[in-house]
């Protein structure tokens, strides 16, 4: 007898490892319990004003660039 760990996913049945078998077997198929799919919880990049005084705009930001002048 063998043991193989496999995944099914609703159509088809993938096997997470090789099979050390040849030829034709009889089989049993045991669902064992439903995959979790983790999710990453949310959070929020940077909180409200953590960013405060640490970020600044030049004061030339808007000005046309030499390069793109025509």
């Amino acid at each position: 007898m063998h043991e193989i760990k496999a995944i099914f996913d609703g159509e088809k049945i993938m096997p997470k490892q090789p099979i050390p078998v040849k030829g034709e077997y009889e089989v049993i198929i045991t669902f064992l319990k439903p995959i979790e799919k983790r999710r990453t919880p949310v959070r929020p990049i940077f909180e409200y004003e953590s960013m405060s005084g640490k970020m600044w705009i030049a004061d030339d930001f808007d000005t046309p660039l030499e390069d793109f002048v025509v």
